[in-house]
């Protein structure tokens, strides 16, 4: 008897599948036909063309999906999509926003202008800088990060780890309170008292309106990353007899100190840009004032503030501002990529 060998194909348990540039495809098809539609109905604004082409890519990503995976694939796929045409949403503006302020800030942005003030220079006149307001700007921000840094940390380890009864409420409602107060309020609020002990405007006042700012934020992002800290590693530490505060200072706070330190990092963005305080408290300088505890002082909000409206049309005074504009976001930007360094540096592996 002889047998006989058939051949038997294994069975694929995973459907057909689009290829890799699947998606790319669309998205070019997508972006073509939302130029010519727009060319062809007349509409000039690119935003527009971009929102067609977000829609058809969408939509052209489900018909495609649908027919070759399946429409349980297609929601998928779908979801997907959505999630990056919100990501270019959100970050072709911030881009627009960096590009157009980097192409006007350079124009005046040398050495000669981070390291001179405005001095005698009349704002619609063209030369002087910036040194003095990115002086102010530091010092102010710095003083305000040393009062509310600590502070804010120290609330959130006392609502996530000791926190309990009507106390504990009370300091929640009133860091949620803080949360929304417009910063225009703490400038009143400090100017209020500088008005009770008749005092002149000075940095550190600007500074303690500032703090007012800053400490929800550190609270809130503070107490959210203790709360990531896995219990197991509380629990392990202090069945080995370690004391509680030690066990936050030597275990907690360095597990989270990445996420503290970012959230830190935050809350200086957050009041590295507001002037409406400053104008209240610090009122300006034109001069180099190295005292942010006597007489007026500049920052960089303001100073921008100051050159735009002061111009009175004057094209050496809004590249001034542009330059301003443009110093102010790469003083932020090195701050969080030394903060970035730092947490990664003292996170333990």
């Amino acid at each position: 008897m002889s047998t006989a060998h058939a051949t038997v194909k294994p069975v694929s348990l995973q459907g057909a599948r689009l290829p890799k540039w699947a998606p790319w495809g669309v998205a070019a098809t997508a972006i073509a036909v939302a130029v010519a539609v727009g060319l062809a109905a007349g509409l000039h604004s690119r935003v527009q063309w971009g929102l067609i082409a977000a829609v058809l890519f969408v939509l052209g990503t489900y018909a495609l999906s649908a027919k070759v995976e399946g429409r349980r694939q297609a929601k998928d796929r779908v979801a997907t999509s959505l999630v990056w045409v919100a990501f270019l949403l959100a970050v072709v503006p911030l881009l627009s926003l960096v590009w157009e302020t980097a192409v006007r800030g350079v124009k005046v942005l040398d050495g000669y202008f981070l390291t001179h003030s405005m001095g005698v220079v009349a704002d619609a006149e063209p030369g002087g800088g910036i040194y003095h307001a990115i002086l102010g700007t530091a010092q102010q921000v710095g003083l305000a990060t040393l009062i509310a840094a600590p502070i804010g940390v120290l609330t959130a380890i006392y609502l996530v780890e000791y926190g309990r009864g009507s106390l504990a409420k009370a300091v929640t409602f009133f860091v949620d309170v803080m949360t929304g107060i417009p910063s225009i309020v703490a400038g009143l609020f400090i100017l209020s008292l500088m008005l009770m002990l008749d005092l002149q405007p000075f940095g550190f006042a600007g500074s303690l309106a500032l703090a007012i700012l800053m400490l929800p934020v550190v609270v809130r992002s503070t107490e959210e990353m203790l709360k990531l800290v896995p219990n197991e590693l509380r629990e392990a530490s202090l069945a080995l007899g370690v004391p509680r505060w030690r066990t936050i200072l030597k275990v907690v706070l360095p597990t989270a100190v990445g996420g503290i330190t970012t959230g830190v990092m935050l809350a200086i963005a957050r009041i590295a840009g507001e002037s409406a305080p400053v104008l209240l408290l610090v009122f300006g300088n034109n001069f180099i004032n190295a005292n942010p505890f006597e007489g007026a002082q500049a920052s960089l909000p303001l100073y921008i503030y100051q050159q735009y409206i002061n111009s009175a049309g004057s094209p050496a005074a809004y590249d001034r501002a542009w330059a301003a504009a443009l110093t102010l976001i790469a003083f932020v930007m090195i701050l969080n990529l030394v903060a970035r360094g730092i947490a990664r540096w003292k996170t333990p592996r």
